[in-house]
């Protein structure tokens, strides 16, 4: 985010308390500090901080002293943010945080998809179909009780166990299916 890409008029009408203004000044700084809060925070507290920043940005406005400097007042309240909530983990836990918190290579695309094929050949044809029924084709749970002749909680259930089965198949790819596995 440079302070190009944001009118410094309407950074200024921002500070001058125009509420729209406000709105796409921030709305427009968004994707930028995520990005910047993925470097600097755990995984888990990206979106804490990206939020805990634009609520900060909003009511602290007017008090920016130069609107030059908006995009590194952002950045610097992130980065404050980041820190704070790492500061926190470490008060609840007593434990440092270390590189195993944080996020995990994504697989290309090609990779992903060949992931996901082979998970759908290991699993069982019951969650096979009850998958690609919902998470696919997007129907609503009485209709695939009423498509597979099954009742509402035995649907959940069986939708239940083929999402956890597809996510345990992914996690940990060329492993074969043990029945066993859904029993404990």
């Amino acid at each position: 985010m440079s302070s190009k890409s944001i009118d410094p008029l309407l950074i200024a009408a921002a500070q001058a308390g125009d509420a729209d203004a406000l709105n796409k000044v921030l709305s427009s700084s968004r994707q930028d500090l995520r990005r910047y809060a993925e470097y600097h925070c755990v995984v888990n507290d990206v979106e804490d901080a990206v939020q805990e920043t634009l609520l900060v940005a909003s009511n602290k406005m007017g008090k920016l002293r130069s609107i030059d400097k908006f995009s590194s007042w952002l950045f610097r309240i992130v980065k404050r943010e980041c820190n704070r909530m790492r500061r926190g983990w470490r008060m609840v836990t007593n434990h440092e945080i270390d590189e195993s918190i944080q996020a995990h290579e994504t697989p290309a695309p090609l990779e992903w998809k060949r992931q996901v094929a082979n998970m759908m050949a290991n699993i069982p044809s019951q969650y096979r179909v009850i998958l690609l029924l919902r998470d696919v084709e997007g129907l609503e749970l009485k209709e695939l009780a009423s498509n597979l002749n099954l009742s509402l909680p035995a649907t959940k259930s069986r939708l239940h166990r083929a999402r956890l089965l597809a996510r345990e198949q992914l996690a940990s790819p060329g492993q074969a299916f043990d029945p066993s596995d859904l029993c404990s």
